[in-house]
């Protein structure tokens, strides 16, 4: 569609924008606005909760780079990515977690899916609903996966429908992440965490020399071990203050939900994802942590549904046998929502419709 209709009310929709020469689509109603950079791995850069005029998402201190203008200096498998990463939401497929080499293929940092263009479409556009779908082909993998994003008129619910297909004659074994990064000033320390009862599990080794959580530690929700013995209370965010950066991931809960509320400006971010593909919860916890790449500039967290464990990409996955194994040809779907809310104290549950309880 090539003019679209151009309402100011109800839900919108176009794929006419361009951000830093990326094609760029905007979806929104009367309580949200969302941004897709659809060629740059259909992440999802923004997601603003309109009334209080807040962005859930954390952006980079380099923010957008468009990767077709950007050279990188190292052939580093990490810092390709690193170098175009600004911040928000990528649907990582099919390689989640540091590099690997998979039946002969090279696999950098959270490849491959995210750093390539995406096609765009608009399949949905009245005042009652809109949606839009994207989809890309893998080129080291022989992974497809599409997404389709939709709003429907007074609801703050984004419904995100995504399938990954292995169009291989021969199976392929798969890492599959929402990779979603949580920031200031949406993020601080008057914010809380709350999701089902899980076990922690933290990091096997020290992230970096001033992480704080104890490696290898495991126990029960709400509470961790941090590298002096101290109890690390989940559901509370540190300071920029403590200067660490540090790993963790949640498993075996019996619902898969989290949400993040800000308890001074009661404004929060919840999210419903399917436990069958997810089966666990990364917790990346970037708190001020200094040397390369944040220099000490970031205060974030990422919130990661992920069907394996742990970072250490593809091969950790493929050796504690939590990697998805794709027959060929298959085809996995999952329907996750965000929700943006208001409303301050624990959150009890966020239903199959991403409705929040307390």
């Amino acid at each position: 569609m090539h003019y679209q209709v151009e309402r100011t009310n109800g839900c919108r929709v176009s794929d006419s924008w361009t951000y830093r020469g990326l094609k760029t689509v905007v979806l929104e109603n009367e309580l949200v606005r969302v941004t897709v950079l659809a060629d740059k791995g259909a992440d999802i850069y923004s997601f603003v909760h309109k009334a209080s005029d807040m962005d859930f998402l954390w952006r980079s201190p380099w923010g957008v780079r468009d990767p077709s203008k950007f050279m990188s200096t190292t052939g580093s498998a990490e810092a390709g990515w690193l170098d175009v990463y600004e911040g928000g939401w990528q649907t990582v497929v099919p390689h989640g977690g540091y590099p690997s080499n998979v039946t002969g293929a090279d696999l950098g940092l959270h490849a491959e899916l995210n750093t390539m263009p995406w096609d765009a479409q608009i399949v949905e556009d009245t005042p009652a609903r809109v949606a839009a779908k994207f989809w890309a082909r893998g080129v080291r993998t022989p992974f497809f996966a599409e997404k389709t994003l939709s709003l429907e008129a007074g609801s703050a619910t984004l419904t995100i429908e995504e399938s990954v297909t292995n169009e291989g004659e021969e199976p392929a074994p798969c890492v599959w992440l929402e990779h979603i990064a949580i920031g200031d000033p949406f993020l601080s320390e008057e914010c809380r965490l709350d999701l089902p009862a899980s076990m922690i599990m933290n990091h096997g080794e020290l992230i970096e020399a001033n992480s704080q959580l104890k490696p290898g530690f495991e126990g029960p929700w709400p509470y961790s071990e941090g590298v002096n013995g101290d109890q690390v209370d989940f559901r509370k965010f540190p300071s920029k203050d403590v200067r660490a950066v540090d790993m963790a991931y949640m498993s075996g809960q019996d619902d898969g939900w989290y949400a993040v509320t800000n308890e001074s400006t009661g404004v929060g971010f919840a999210l419903r994802y399917p436990m069958d593909v997810f089966k666990y919860l990364w917790y990346w916890r970037s708190f001020g942590g200094y040397g390369y790449p944040w220099y000490g500039r970031t205060y974030n967290v990422g919130l990661e549904p992920c069907s394996s464990i742990d970072n250490g990409g593809m091969a950790a996955a493929l050796e504690n046998g939590t990697a998805m194994q794709f027959a060929a040809g298959e085809t996995i779907h999952a329907t996750i929502r965000a929700t943006a809310f208001e409303g301050t104290g624990e959150v009890t549950n966020v239903d199959e419709q991403g409705r929040v309880a307390h």
